[in-house]
């Protein structure tokens, strides 16, 4: 029987998490994998933390050299977060020759580049399962189980803070401050939320999936993104009534025009399995084109489930003599010639306050014409003195249209446009 000694960085919840699975599972391990998983060293300031959680009073370490140092440490954990010091220790680690495995998708997103070097040179492994979507097993499934396919399409619910959010505004049509606050009663939420709620962490974790779905580097900065943090109640209310649910959603495409990647959000017909993904629960969507559409469900945070999704990445690497990298040129940018589409396509949500009178909705969907853009489904919502609540959802159109027509309906005397949302088209 193998055995490997595992240093654990950081025990927060997703350290912690860690390692009570291996703690409590070291013998089932044994059992079903044939490998002995022995925590060695415990990276931990807090003493009192790593003492309270049964980590051994000798196995607790004060700095990373003395972590590297260790001959018995095969396998360093990262559960830090951040760019600062994960990046320094997980470097440290790989440039001592010790396979890293981590769950920081910040990390990974802006230097996997930097990581794999590392790890090249020093024949060791980097695994980041847990980097997306916790335990959820989608990079594990895009690299072991759907690796025959050319994947086009990468979707879905990747950050439980918004996808809570906006469940509580959906069902108890809660304010978007009140919803925020609940979050972070709970848990859901940061006391800062901005990396949840514009749309970073989705962003990051997009760039990680796209990469790895369509073989080739999609760097975060050239992902549009735009948070929910301006969503009304009203909107969800009325895309209800027209049969969609509202989600962050994080999008990945092959289109002829090249890659499209975004994060933003989007109603979902309510007859699509995204649209019953509630709470802080996640899902992603794939379709390849030999085995079609795959669709991945299950939480995407908390130390149990992200824990398990590192553990499985130790057992992968514990397990499998051959370490594999990059499918494609792994650097801080995408390859010359690799084409991202900016001007994207998908139908649209527009609420319109406009004059109460006749012959106005001919002169909107004239409007609309003469920018490329039609309408598909329109209701009035009732009448304020003067002027009315229209909602529409166009055909499909490009981004471009859109905001063109939003202008010329803006600069004319009869409507004002309040709000735009996408429709998604999955």
């Amino acid at each position: 029987m193998r055995k490997v000694g595992i240093a654990i960085l950081g025990l927060g919840v997703v350290g912690s998490g860690t390692y009570k699975i291996l703690s409590s599972h070291r013998e089932f391990y044994q059992k079903t994998q044939n490998v002995d998983l022995a925590v060695e060293s415990v990276l931990e300031l807090d003493r009192e933390k790593a003492l309270a959680l049964g980590v051994p009073a000798e196995k607790i370490r004060s700095n990373i050299a003395e972590v590297v140092a260790d001959p018995d440490v095969n396998l360093v954990v990262e559960c830090i977060g951040g760019v600062g010091a994960a990046r320094e220790y997980v470097l440290c680690a790989l440039n001592a020759g010790k396979t890293v495995v981590t769950s920081n998708k910040e990390l990974i997103c802006k230097y996997s580049h930097e990581l794999e070097r590392a790890a090249k040179r020093q024949n060791a492994g980097l695994y980041f399962e847990a980097s997306c979507v916790g335990g959820v097993p989608v990079i594990r499934t895009l690299l072991d189980g759907i690796e025959s396919n050319r994947v086009h399409t990468v979707a879905g619910i990747i950050n439980g803070t918004t996808n809570y959010i906006l469940s509580e505004m959906t069902e108890n049509g809660s304010s978007y401050e009140d919803a925020l606050k609940r979050a972070q009663e709970l848990g859901y939420a940061e006391a800062d939320p901005s990396a949840d709620v514009e749309g970073f962490d989705a962003c990051y974790k997009l760039s990680i999936l796209s990469s790895l779905a369509f073989h080739t580097k999609v760097p975060y900065t050239r992902i549009f993104r735009e948070g929910i943090t301006n969503i009304s109640p009203e909107d969800i209310r009325h895309g209800k009534e027209l049969g969609y649910v509202l989600k962050l959603l994080a999008i990945g495409k092959q289109t002829d025009a090249g890659i499209e990647v975004r994060v933003h959000p989007a109603f979902v017909r309510k007859d699509h399995p995204l649209a019953s993904v509630e709470g802080s629960f996640n899902a992603v969507y794939l379709v390849g084109d030999a085995v079609g559409e795959v669709m991945l469900y299950g939480r995407g945070a908390g130390d149990l489930p992200t824990g398990s999704a590192i553990v499985s990445d130790i057992l992968y690497a514990s397990t499998h003599s051959d370490i594999r990298y990059s499918t494609f040129k792994n650097g801080e940018k995408e390859e010359a010639g690799v084409q991202f589409a900016e001007d994207f396509s998908s139908a649209y949500y527009l609420r319109l306050t406009v004059a109460d009178k006749s012959g106005v909705l001919a002169k909107i969907a004239s409007a609309l014409g003469k920018t490329g853009v039609s309408i598909g489904e329109l209701i009035q919502c009732g009448s304020k003195g003067e002027v009315t609540t229209v909602v529409l959802v166009t055909h499909e159109t490009h981004e471009s249209n859109i905001k063109s027509a939003v202008e010329k309906l803006n600069a004319t005397e009869i409507a004002k446009v309040d709000s735009v949302l996408r429709v998604a088209l999955l």
